[in-house]
């Protein structure tokens, strides 16, 4: 691990609805971080692809994966720390996979895009601290009507429980850094004072605990 002072780069990752932007908004402000989201507004294929998952899958796949390699050349290059909302690992652990395990991308596209990621992992740091938000499918279904974005209503059942099927494998398996849980069946950081003072808490001993 990089001296205290060298800490760069803390991500943050979880299913759709889970509270990413939410939890990495709040520490952001509580540590003076500078926060990188994952921009969902200008993204040109996210509308085509929940209302045609197969004839989209790729062009997405390749713009998330494109976007967050620059975010991460930007985190490089940059002289503070960042807090990262979604990670470069999640598309090609988790979507992407999902994508073909559905048979909602072709074998084809999956072994170039699979290839690619490989390609890029070898130029990338992994995060000093990697925080998964973990949530039941109930506290996620629930979370994204709370949020009510239009485009997520076409967002099929089955496709978020595979989703956190991988998740949960990805992260039992998670061997490139410092790992911290956070599941918010059991946490209302975003509106609870005592649970989020818990999650710094946390995170407090886990930072110290690295140097």
């Amino acid at each position: 691990m990089p001296p205290k002072s060298a800490l760069k780069h803390i991500a943050v990752a979880g299913n759709i609805g889970a509270g990413k932007t939410t939890l990495t908004t709040m520490l952001a402000k509580h540590y003076k971080w500078m926060p990188h989201f994952e921009d969902v507004e200008h993204n040109p294929y996210l509308v085509d692809f929940y209302e045609d998952m197969q004839r989209w899958s790729f062009n997405l796949q390749v713009y998330f994966l494109n976007s967050r390699l620059a975010n991460l050349i930007d985190i490089k290059n940059s002289n503070k720390t960042v807090i990262q909302d979604r990670t470069i690992y999640e598309d090609a652990h988790i979507f992407a996979p999902n994508l073909y395990e559905m048979g909602l991308m072709t074998k084809r596209d999956f072994e170039n895009y699979a290839n690619f990621f490989g390609t890029l992992k070898r130029m990338v740091t992994p995060p000093d601290l990697l925080i998964y938000v973990k949530a039941s499918i109930p506290k996620l279904v629930d979370q994204i009507q709370k949020r009510g974005r239009e485009y997520e209503e076409n967002i099929r059942l089955d496709y978020l429980k595979r989703l956190n099927e991988f998740y949960n494998k990805w992260i039992d398996g998670y061997k490139d850094g410092p790992l911290m849980v956070i599941d918010i069946d059991n946490s209302n950081f975003a509106e609870n004072e005592e649970d989020f003072a818990e999650v710094v808490r946390r995170i407090d001993a886990q930072i110290n605990g690295l140097f």
